[in-house]
């Protein structure tokens, strides 16, 4: 009763790196995209990390709506980090409110979505899923793919010092995901098709001056792992032309991104600054318990600035007044901060400008976007405000690459969900978050 809908992820690819590849005719599956209409840059929700974007997608709302905010999450009363998963996230996802219409979704390798709750869809989840055990429905699919020898991530903890070995492991990531495809789209058992590639941004993490300059040593594998990449690419757009019409495509990155100058860690510039104080010696840069009662302030990655106020934290010392002044002072300090002469800061957000909804009360009270180039984190017991720990590339809020067939509006993440959900039918205006929590 609804065209078909294939959606096909490109985790941390940019719009402008894509047209520029795609334009040197070193990845001709996607060039035909490029140069279709509906294909432009969209951006990412902010901070402009993966789960608050693959969450934004696939709930159809934004942070203030579902809660996730970055990779990792603080408790207010006893100020241990967690890394943020499904369980955090508030609302019904997209496959969910779907499946009530009869619609039936396939959903392969999507970040954040795991450990994975029972649906009435198929499901495999991604990254920062470790294993499959959990992380698929029905349950019996881990150890279906086990025997093909499934894994979700590529090792990067060992690719990071190990550039071969990293190449490797991302073609070997990407026979995974080629198998997700063979497997489960052959038999068109279903109304909605979406598979994530998550490959591009642990590439870029770690290489992306190589897809940049004609002269990197890595260059060229780099581009043959480019090139294997777009042949999956190609194989999605043949069984795509090959379903009958109707139809609709739509390919999404999370994010975009550069080549990283600088790591500036926030917290470093907060103790210098007398506002975050440590009670004593981070066992590790996780370790937020050090934070101590006399602090005004901490930072999260990347960029997330938390007030220590009374109403939030249980060992809080400002009160409202204290903390809209100390957020008006950060605000104009932190957009004047310089390395080397250039401004670090593009925008600082104040986070109940930039959130709304029920959950925007979880927010941080300050979000800063930087300028190209410099990643902005939020560590424990840094000496160095600036520096740098092995990594090549960072995300940015723009440049995020956008398709779509049907050539409707979108602006970041959470508008492609919406879409979707208007594809099949289905009234946006009566998404709420307030249903469940995972």
């Amino acid at each position: 009763m609804h065209p078909r809908l294939v959606f096909l992820g490109l985790d941390g690819l940019s719009w402008s790196l894509a047209q520029n590849l795609a334009n040197q005719g070193l990845l001709p599956n996607l060039a035909t995209i490029i140069n279709s209409p509906g294909c432009y840059p969209i951006h990412a929700e902010l901070p402009e990390l993966s789960p608050v974007n693959w969450t934004s997608l696939f709930t159809a709302s934004s942070p203030g709506e579902h809660g996730v905010y970055g990779f990792t999450r603080i408790d207010p009363h006893n100020y241990t980090l967690e890394f943020t998963d499904f369980t955090h996230v508030s609302g019904t996802t997209i496959f969910e409110r779907l499946a009530h219409k009869n619609i039936f979704s396939k959903v392969l390798n999507m970040p954040n979505l795991g450990p994975v709750q029972p649906m009435p869809a198929i499901a495999v989840a991604g990254f920062p899923a470790q294993g499959l055990l959990g992380n698929t429905y029905p349950p019996v699919l881990a150890s279906i793919l086990s025997e093909h020898n499934y894994t979700i991530e590529a090792d990067t903890l060992r690719g990071a010092d190990d550039p071969l070995f990293l190449l490797q492991d991302l073609h070997r990531s990407l026979r995974c995901r080629q198998k997700l495809l063979d497997l489960f789209w052959p038999d068109l058992a279903w109304d909605m098709f979406m598979l994530v590639l998550t490959e591009t941004d642990r590439l870029g993490h770690f290489l992306q001056p190589a897809l940049l300059e004609d002269d990197h040593p890595w260059r060229s594998t780099c581009l043959e792992f480019m090139s294997a990449w777009d042949k999956i690419i190609g194989n999605v757009l043949e069984r795509y032309t090959n379903l009958p019409d109707p139809k609709r495509l739509i390919m999404m990155a999370d994010h975009g991104f550069t080549s990283l100058e600088q790591e500036v860690d926030l917290n470093v510039w907060l103790v210098q600054n007398n506002l975050l104080r440590l009670s004593r010696t981070p066992k590790n840069e996780w370790d937020t318990q050090c934070i101590g009662p006399q602090s005004l302030a901490f930072a999260l990655d990347p960029g997330r600035i938390y007030l220590h106020t009374q109403e939030r934290f249980a060992q809080g010392r400002l009160d409202r007044a204290e903390a809209r002044r100390l957020a008006d002072d950060l605000a104009q300090a932190l957009a004047n901060l310089t390395w080397k002469g250039k401004k670090i800061i593009a925008h600082v957000h104040h986070g109940q400008d930039l959130y709304h909804g029920p959950l925007a009360a979880q927010a941080p009270d300050l979000v800063l976007e930087p300028q190209p180039g410099f990643d902005l984190k939020g560590k424990m017991g840094r000496q160095d405000m600036f520096d740098h720990f092995g990594r090549q590339g960072m995300h940015t809020a723009t440049d995020v690459f956008y398709y779509d067939s049907a050539q409707e509006n979108a602006q970041t993440p959470t508008d492609v969900g919406r879409n979707i959900l208007q594809h099949f039918g289905i009234n946006t205006s009566t998404i709420t978050s307030l249903n469940h929590v995972h």
